[in-house]
């Protein structure tokens, strides 16, 4: 499996619109620009995104784009679901002969590819957009040090 550029891109200006925005609507120009992404190219990308109710958008001067759930709502896997399609490392066609349950093929295909599968989904399920926030923050030294006690 290979991310393309729109979920790369996608969860990338999302995390852009999650850092940036403190309540506020963030211009798409302004994500664009940060990020060295096409303003265009987003615009499709952020369709997306706001027909499944990730981001809502909001028209004139002051608009843009504003997350429609809090950031700890909000799964990388649920993003780059509505971006990539399915997460799965092999697609099955569903097509199989008779004798297939009896196949090597589908040995590799619950024994490989389905548990990689699961392996991927449940880590990208398991980050959400405000884990990259809070993690993105202390890679640039924009939370101070923190302390467990």
């Amino acid at each position: 499996m290979k991310i393309s550029t729109k979920g790369r891109y996608g969860l990338r200006a999302l995390l852009d619109l999650a850092v940036n925005s403190d309540g506020e609507h963030v211009a798409l120009s302004n994500i664009a620009e940060r990020q060295g992404i096409s303003e265009n190219y987003l615009e499709q990308v952020f369709s997306s995104l706001r027909k499944a109710g990730i981001i809502k958008s909001v028209k004139g001067a002051q608009g843009g784009y504003i997350l429609a759930e809090k950031p700890n709502n909000i799964r990388v896997g649920r993003i780059l679901r509505v971006l990539e399609g399915d997460l799965s490392v092999v697609q099955d066609d569903d097509d199989h002969p008779h004798d297939y349950y009896e196949s090597i093929q589908y040995c590799l295909q619950l024994q490989v590819w389905d548990k990689m599968s699961e392996s991927i989904n449940n880590f990208v399920d398991s980050i959400t957009l405000e884990d990259l926030v809070q993690d993105y923050k202390v890679l640039n030294n924009e939370i101070g040090d923190m302390y467990y006690i």
